[in-house]
């Protein structure tokens, strides 16, 4: 059987067209949101494992604003908040009371900030190398790192296809041989679009950092923070704290992968996540 190829549209939300794509008709609603670096996109955070995760649930894949086909704006206000918005604002559109959420870097943080806001239309949530607080000072502070690879990408000449390609295999992946040409390919093309190399590194225009720490106390939804064990961004010691904030959470850390577990072990991530959020369709438990 061939595999199902997602369909895709423009939808309106507060404004502004956000691109979406659907796969699956029947089951829970399960919207996927990708990360924050340069060029990503619901696809290119979720293609590898999309098809797997569409098997009995409607999967709904979303490139926030500034990011994939979706518009551009100027973001002025607090990040996480003004996608939260969006993001809640897609789901009245689409009708949707309720949906679990399977979330990629910043969008972890940004579910996590409507779970926050809105607990009544987010049912559980899978987090995966997210950062929606400071680390401890007891911790590594690696906050300015993804800072700095959006002023190394996009600064010293410009953006190229090379450094898309070192970008992830340096920082994203565990093993460089996997990192698929593919991925670094659509994330390039993205990522020089007009309007990217605008926003580029204007971090004025790219939103105000927000620290949800407050915010994490209002969370009800299970989580499972679902890590790599090599992830530079925030490693598992940083899961482990960011679960002392959250009333119902379990954490689990994969090996032998690094910022994007879910396009290096799709099948292992996949059957991850299907057992907690089948567990939350069969039964009320945390």
């Amino acid at each position: 059987m061939a595999a199902e190829l997602p369909s895709d549209r423009w939808i309106e939300v507060r404004g502004l067209k956000l691109h979406v794509m659907e796969m699956g008709t029947r089951g829970t609603p399960t919207v996927l949101l990708h990360g924050g670096g340069p060029g990503c996109s619901a696809w290119s955070d979720f293609g590898a494992v999309a098809g797997l995760l569409a098997q009995g649930r409607r999967l709904i894949l979303v490139d926030l604003p500034q990011y994939g086909d979706s518009d551009s704006p100027d973001i002025t206000g607090p990040l996480f908040s003004f996608h939260a918005a969006h993001v809640l604002g897609l789901l009245d559109t689409l009708g949707i009371d309720r949906a679990d959420f399977v979330c990629q870097s910043l969008g972890g943080s940004v579910a996590l900030c409507l779970a926050a806001q809105h607990p009544d239309r987010v049912g559980r949530l899978v987090v995966t190398g997210s950062q929606p607080i400071p680390p401890p000072k007891y911790l590594p502070q690696r906050n300015s790192l993804a800072a700095q690879v959006r002023e190394e990408y996009y600064g010293n000449g410009g953006p190229s296809l090379s450094k898309m390609r070192a970008l992830m295999t340096r920082l994203e992946w565990y093993d460089p041989a996997g990192s698929p040409a593919e991925t670094a390919a659509l994330r390039f093309a993205h990522s020089t679009s007009p309007r990217a190399l605008e926003l580029g590194t204007d971090r004025a225009r790219r939103g105000t950092p927000e620290d949800l720490s407050d915010a994490l106390a209002r969370v009800e939804a299970p989580v499972l923070l679902l890590w790599g064990a090599t992830d530079p961004f925030c490693g598992p010691d940083y899961a482990v704290a960011l679960a002392e904030r959250l009333s119902r959470v379990d954490v689990c850390v994969l090996g032998r992968t690094s910022h994007h577990p879910g396009e290096e072990r799709p099948g292992y991530y996949a059957r991850l996540v299907d057992v907690f959020l089948t567990e939350g369709a069969a039964s009320t438990h945390p």
